[in-house]
Parts: structure tokens; sequence; C-alpha cells
């Protein structure tokens, strides 16, 4: 297949390190040219499951800007510039719940919106998470933990109760590489 091209590129608006947004002037494989093509650029980020050693599973109550309520979520955060993103699903998880994992399972890599641009999302699993010390709360959004079963968050998943698109791939990604090996908490 052949790719588009950018001809140009117009920065619109720029409020870095969260957003760019460019407008492009797109050449598609068979020449025909669009002269506005949307471009959003934010920052790569991860999220990621938490299965404590006792073989709960660490989530949050937590609200966010865009929902007029709270919402069950699970650990993440944006990449720093050049992290990378497996350091930074650990750095994120120290910082948000204090714990380290014995375990970590890549999930998978995933964009966004590649026709819009937006961001990459890198997924984990972290098995065996234990407390090492206090959270280091940076985030602007009040997180209380929550200790869910592997049924308890199999139904938090099935009923909604999980908002976020990407939180909500990570959570079944990650009950399905569970249930896929023997004598895992989620295996029925």
């Amino acid at each position: 297949m052949t790719a588009w091209k950018a001809r140009s590129r117009q920065t619109v608006l720029s409020q870095p390190p969260w957003l760019v947004i460019e407008q492009h002037e797109v050449e598609l494989p068979d020449g025909r040219v669009i002269p506005n093509w949307p471009w959003v650029i934010t920052p790569d980020y991860i999220n990621l499951v938490v299965e404590m050693v006792s073989g709960e599973f660490l989530c949050f109550r937590q609200a966010k800007y865009g929902l007029p309520h709270g919402t069950l979520a699970i650990v993440g955060g944006y990449l720093q510039p050049g992290e990378d993103p497996l350091a930074a699903a650990q750095r994120e998880l120290r910082e948000e719940t204090g714990c380290i994992a014995g375990e970590w399972i890549s999930l998978g890599r995933y964009l966004v919106d590649p026709n819009r641009g937006m961001a990459t999302g890198h997924l984990y699993l972290a098995r065996r998470a234990h407390v090492v010390g206090d959270p280091i709360p940076d985030d602007l959004e009040e997180q209380i933990p929550v200790y869910l079963t592997c049924q308890e968050l199999k139904a938090a998943l099935n009923e909604g109760e999980i908002e976020v698109l990407a939180w909500a791939a990570a959570v079944s990604l990650a009950l399905q590489r569970l249930e896929a090996k023997v004598n895992l908490p989620c295996k029925s």
C-alpha cells in the first residue's frame, strides 16, 4: 500500500507539552490533495492493570474533567520526553500507588487515532505488586484506591463502570491474558 504524503504543515495551536494542533495539506496515493487535514499531537501515555500479590486488582475511583461523575480508573500517565514506556509504567505505578511489581507483561502498543495523530498508548499488566512506600501524588484528580477481585473487575468492565476506552481496553486485554494461563485468579 502507498502511504499518504504530507505536503505541508502549519501549527494552528501550540500548548506544549499537552497539545499541538496542526493543519496539513495531504496528498493521497491517487494524487488527490486534501488542503485542510487536522493533525493533533498529544503525549504518548501508559496505562497499566495492577494485580497485587494478594490476587486483587488495584484500581481507583477517580473524577475526570470530561466526566460529570467519578469512574473506575487504572494507573496511567504520560511519558516524559525520551522516556521508555516500561520505565514510565514503573514510575507511574510507584508514584500513584507506592507499589512496585515483580512481573511486567506488555499488553501492546496502540495508536489512538492514526488518521488524526493523537498519541500512542502503551498498555501493561503489572503482576505481584506490593507496597514499598507512600504514593507520590502529583495528579490533579483525586484518586481513591479500590481493591477488586478478578470477578469484581470483570463485572465492573461489563457493567460500564470503566468509562475511558484505553482503560477498558487495558483491563480487557489483561483479563484475557490471565485467563489464557493455567492456575491464575481469573481462570474459570
